[in-house]
């Protein structure tokens, strides 16, 4: 059965860069699964994508050697066990927002007597480039589950949230971190109150041994994020991407000093 290459870098303590794919096109997919990067998360939530696409997704990202993963719609088992039943790597779980649903997410990636996942499907051995009665037995093992902190009620019960076994990374949404944390007249929140959230889920990342991660707006940024400790780094989307090598061309052809800013996607 292949290794989780991404979650074998977390787990010694190094950076994985990846990527968003929010277009849910498959060729888009395969290009990117030939770029080196080391994970590629398959935004499930919210793109316009359904299961047989993604199950091609996570495909073509297997083949490629790359470590396909998807971020669910929202913390269901249902949810879980479909993406994985169909050749993901592992899953981006949004809005975890105490310890119980911490439980709940890990349950449903694993399988008993660790969690609940029941058996069935085949396209997970084939993307692990084994058989099911092996990929049953090691699944566990190579799953990567990843939970987003991205709510202030959960940065506030961190510590707690961070304690539940099984989890291999948290990951920040700095959109909707900050958007939970404006003041009651929708006031973003200060330089200073962000930092100290960022800084409170580090520390009670490395408290519990789990890989902190957050999405960064370039590789400038990520760099600098892993400097501090971070590891699971994603880098934009494959549509940012494309559009901001649009945006260069057409500042080029227009003559201008820098692209005009564009939307973050």
């Amino acid at each position: 059965m292949k290794t989780n290459q991404a979650k074998k870098l977390l787990k010694e303590g190094k950076p994985a860069f990846g990527t968003w794919l929010s277009l849910g096109s498959i060729l888009a997919s395969r290009f990117m699964a030939h770029t080196g990067l080391d994970w590629i998360t398959l935004d499930i939530e919210h793109s316009l994508v359904g299961i047989e696409t993604a199950s091609h997704i996570f495909a073509t990202i297997a083949d490629a050697g790359g470590v396909p993963l998807a971020r669910v719609p929202s913390n269901r088992h249902d949810h879980i066990k479909r993406v994985l039943d169909n050749g993901a790597f592992g899953i981006v779980v949004p809005m975890v927002n105490s310890k119980q649903e911490a439980e709940e997410a890990v349950s449903a990636v694993l399988y008993p007597p660790q969690g609940t996942r029941s058996v069935g499907g085949a396209a997970h051995a084939l993307n692990f480039g084994t058989t099911a009665s092996d990929y049953y037995l090691h699944a566990n093992e190579e799953l990567l589950v990843v939970l987003q902190c991205e709510h202030i009620q959960a940065v506030n019960r961190a510590d707690e949230i961070f304690s539940v076994p099984g989890i291999d990374a948290i990951f920040v949404g700095p959109n909707d971190l900050a958007a939970s944390m404006r003041t009651a007249d929708g006031k973003p929140p200060s330089p200073t109150a962000t930092r100290e959230a960022m800084s409170h889920i580090l520390a009670c990342c490395k408290k519990h041994n789990v890989a902190a991660g957050v999405h960064c707006g370039s590789a400038a940024e990520a760099l600098r994020w892993a400097e501090e400790g971070w590891q699971f780094l994603a880098i934009t989307s494959e549509l940012k991407m494309m559009l901001d090598g649009a945006a260069q061309i057409m500042a080029q052809l227009k003559g201008q000093q820098k692209p005009a800013e564009i939307a973050k996607y």
